[in-house]
């Protein structure tokens, strides 16, 4: 083979040149389309990420103003509300119950029935007692009967004796007559007045029956069901109850309160105080101290102090817990805490144009307009709405803060 026939060989073809060149064209642009793709997820990503991550904010707790009013307190103790008049109802007598009337909750009068005793036999007793006086009764009007009798007869024959019809023995006999009939109805009538006597301890036995309030108050306990027996004295066993329920006198309602032996020079007795309720901590309840009690714990070192609540409501009820604050001054009545929550004035940020606060509720913060009053204290504002006593308001909200931005604190993990 000559020297042109191999040139010819190794010429490539231009068909094949061509399909070669577009298969690796075609691969670069497919290569660069998944780096693109790539480069636009992890931009996606990243900025969904920034556009989540919690925000690190400060906080602070929403206070209400009436625990400002404290500050002027010389002392300040806890204890618990406690009823002067306070009393477990139980029967006289040991029966069985047939009638119980009252529930928890009812309000009941002085003397209202509470509850009934199974009382046949009383009743039984107290007839026979009625039927023996009213019969002890029938035989005192027939000795009356027999001794004016008597005593006409006595009469006839002294007049008889005079005029010599009849001996002296017939008339001295009809006086003695008199006598007996006299003696007899003097016991009669003692007898009457036992029998009168009886009836009045089985009436006494029979009203037993009955179960009546002491006093005026509130139901606070039902201790019995029909069908179970009580008794005044102490239960043997577990089937026995000692007692129907408990009546409370809300009107005795006051406040025990244990203060330090080593502060109680700071008390006296008519001392003005403010009590708040742990239920209830933006009422402040005006007070008084009542007495100090001459008598310590020597355990827990402290005094007991009597305390009068000078406002009686239906929400104070006996055990609960209470803080006192005893003052130097009484405060006057237009001295009331105002309504609304104090928060940081550094709270309180513009958003379109409106006052806002950013509340923290769990991981979230909530946007809430408000509307600040005028009056300031100190380094607080007053928001009379839309915040309540103890909520977390954010301080210095960043300016990307919004309503339902994930927020954290510095002491949230």
């Amino acid at each position: 083979m000559d020297n042109a026939e191999l040139l010819k060989q190794l010429r490539i073809d231009r068909n094949q040149r061509e399909e070669s060149g577009g298969s690796g064209h075609r691969g670069r642009w497919i290569a660069l389309g998944v780096v693109l793709v790539l480069v636009l997820v992890l931009g996606a990503g990243g900025w969904w990420w920034m556009a989540h991550r919690p925000v690190l904010v400060q906080t602070a707790v929403a206070a209400s103003p009436g625990k400002q009013g404290e500050a002027g307190a010389v002392l300040e103790a806890t204890g618990y509300v406690t009823a002067r008049r306070q009393a477990t109802v139980s029967a006289q007598i040991t029966g069985t119950l047939t009638e119980v009337l009252i529930e928890e909750g009812d309000h009941v009068s002085k003397g209202q029935i509470l509850a009934r005793l199974e009382d046949s036999g009383y009743r039984a007793s107290l007839d026979a007692a009625l039927a023996g006086a009213q019969a002890a009764q029938a035989q005192v009007a027939q000795l009356q009967a027999q001794l004016v009798q008597a005593r006409a007869d006595a009469a006839r024959l002294d007049a008889l004796v005079g005029r010599g019809l009849v001996s002296k023995q017939a008339a001295e006999q009809a006086r003695t007559a008199v006598a007996s009939y006299r003696a007899q109805l003097d016991a009669q009538r003692r007898q009457v007045a036992a029998a009168r006597a009886q009836a009045r301890v089985a009436q006494v036995n029979y009203d037993y029956t009955v179960v009546r309030a002491p006093f005026a108050g509130v139901v606070t306990d039902k201790a019995a069901q029909v069908g179970e027996i009580v008794s005044p004295l102490s239960a043997g066993g577990g089937f026995t109850r000692t007692g129907v329920g408990t009546i409370v006198d809300m009107d005795s309602l006051e406040i025990d309160v244990d203060v330090n032996e080593a502060y109680i020079g700071r008390v006296r007795p008519d001392m003005p105080a403010e009590a708040v309720l742990d239920a209830y901590p933006d009422w402040r309840i005006p007070a008084h101290v009542i007495a100090i009690v001459p008598a310590a714990d020597r355990g827990k070192a402290t005094i007991k102090v009597r305390v009068a609540l000078e406002a009686k409501d239906a929400r104070i009820v006996p055990d609960m817990g209470v803080r006192v604050a005893f003052l130097e001054h009484k405060e006057p009545a237009a001295a009331a805490s105002p309504k609304g929550v104090l928060v940081p004035a550094k709270a309180l940020t513009q958003r379109d144009g409106k006052s806002v606060v950013f509340v923290v509720q769990g991981d979230v913060a909530r946007q809430r307009a408000v509307a600040p009053a005028a009056q300031t204290y100190g380094d607080l504002r007053l928001l009379p709405e839309a915040v309540n006593p103890g909520d977390s308001v954010v301080v210095s909200p960043p300016a990307d803060l919004h309503d339902g931005s994930a927020v954290q604190t510095p002491t949230s993990p």
